[in-house]
């Protein structure tokens, strides 16, 4: 059985997710950080893609002792598992997120990346191939629900979210917009990708609730059946 996948992003009010210089950027504040880090703690795995883990050298662990001790007590590990979609191996090794916290690391790549990353990579985190040239997250939801992973939660950054939305393999979309613009034809917006035409139709969204939070929104969509 696939996970649940639930698709959390910050983005500004004119739906950019950072700077131009595709730089993290603060967006939400402090409640919504908490919010965030209950929903990893909720989660049996997190996932990001490798421009993420580039552009900010991600740790993607929890970081709230209390959420953490009440994992433990639950008999779930200490952090969710950590997955990287990662097609040419490019993770760097002495990344964040394996210096940091406990727990199983993921990273999936394609056929074709280079045997010698693969192998520095498998040194550290178990490495899945799923896909030719490129990974197929069909095959990734697959092997997660082989894993036992049931709630998946997807961080980003825009090529995966894009990947997501554009193959509708998500069920819920969780997105704070902040108070702030940051504009730039460069920027990164929530998704980027190639986008969709009139012709081809688009991915529809169901309206779930409405929050304030800090000085922003909690907007939830379910994906449109």
């Amino acid at each position: 059985m696939r996970p649940y996948v639930i698709i959390n992003a910050a983005m500004s009010a004119d739906g950019k997710i950072s700077t131009k210089e595709h730089r993290q950027t603060k967006i939400s504040g402090d409640q919504d950080f908490a919010r965030v880090d209950r929903l990893r703690a909720d989660c049996d795995a997190v996932m990001v893609g490798i421009g993420t883990i580039l552009a900010d050298d991600s740790s993607l662990r929890l970081k709230n002792p209390d959420l953490i001790a009440e994992r433990a007590a639950a008999g779930k590990p200490e952090q969710p598992m950590r997955v990287v979609i990662d097609s040419q191996a490019r993770m760097p090794p002495d990344g964040d997120m394996f210096k940091k916290g406990t727990g199983q690391r993921v990273i999936f790549v394609a056929k074709s990346a280079p045997a010698d990353r693969i192998a520095a990579l498998a040194k550290k985190a178990t490495v899945i191939t799923a896909g030719t040239n490129k990974v197929d997250l069909n095959i990734v939801l697959d092997k997660l629900g082989e894993m036992g992973v049931r709630k998946l939660m997807v961080e980003g950054g825009a090529t995966l979210l894009w990947s997501f939305t554009s193959q509708r393999l998500f069920d819920e979309i969780r997105i704070y917009v902040g108070a702030l613009i940051i504009g730039g034809a460069d920027a990164p917006t929530f998704v980027d990708g190639f986008g969709f035409t009139r012709s081809e139709g688009f991915t529809r969204l169901t309206l779930k609730d409405v929050e304030k939070i800090d000085d922003g929104l909690l907007i939830t969509w379910l994906k449109k059946e």
